[in-house]
Order: structure tokens, then sequence, then C-alpha cells
């Protein structure tokens, strides 16, 4: 029973997944997104290889906690998601967490070039994690 947690971009989607307990998230995958959609059998793939029961998606709230065109687009990939996998998918605040991520590569000393190789996998991570930390708490 493990949770999936994506960041979904642009260009890509970040992929991170819990361990058995739902303690600890750990990233697994950067999916590039492609014309035809073949992005959502490459999730398929790793729901299945991984277990996975339940996913996260981050959702990018504006500041002032309004839903902005860019949340907009990630509350429908979610709804695409949870018909394609017939899996919850729940959405979680992701504000900040591409930030966090990026100055934790930076204070790390992590190259510009391998930052954005590994950027999206991360704020997934951040995203995940702070999902099964909520949950811990209840």
């Amino acid at each position: 029973m493990r949770t999936m947690g994506l960041d979904y971009g642009d260009r890509n989607i970040g992929v991170a997944v819990s361990d058995a307990f739902g303690w600890t998230a750990q990233g697994i995958e950067t999916v590039q997104k492609r014309r035809d959609g073949s992005e959502l059998a490459r999730l398929a793939e790793l729901v299945k290889e991984h277990e996975v029961t339940e996913i996260v998606v981050g959702l990018p709230k504006n500041m002032n906690n309004t839903i902005g065109p860019r949340g907009e687009i990630s509350m429908a990939f979610a709804e695409q998601l949870q018909q394609t996998l017939n899996l919850p998918v729940h959405l979680w605040d992701e504000r900040l967490t591409t930030v966090s991520a990026e100055r934790t590569l930076l204070e790390a000393d992590v190259s510009r070039k391998k930052r954005k190789l590994v950027i999206d996998k991360m704020a997934a991570t951040l995203i995940l994690q702070n999902y099964l930390d909520s949950k811990t708490k209840r």
C-alpha cells in the first residue's frame, strides 16, 4: 500500500513513491510529457510496479489561496488520472515546493545542469512527504 506523489509541470511530471509504511517519500523518476499522452501509460506502469494504492497531485495555488490557470490544469490532470487508473487521487497544496527544492539543491551545491534533471522529482518528493506527514499527525 504505497502512495505516489506527482509534481505536474509544463514539460515534466516529477514522480515520488512512499515506502510500504507510508512514512517516507523517495523520488523515483521524471516523466516527460508527450503530445500523444503516453505519459499516462508510463505512470500506469509505475503504479503497477510500485503497488500504488493512492496518488497525490500537487495543486499550485496562488499565495492568496485562490486557484489560477495552473491549478485548474492540475485539477483536470488529477481527474484524468483518477478515471484512467481507477485509484483515489488527492490534490495537495504545493505552494513554494519547487522553490524549496531549488533552495535545497543550491545549498547542496548541485550544478545548474544537474538541478534541472532532478528538480521535478524532488518537488514531487516534497509534495508527497508533506502529505504523508499530515496523515501521521492525525
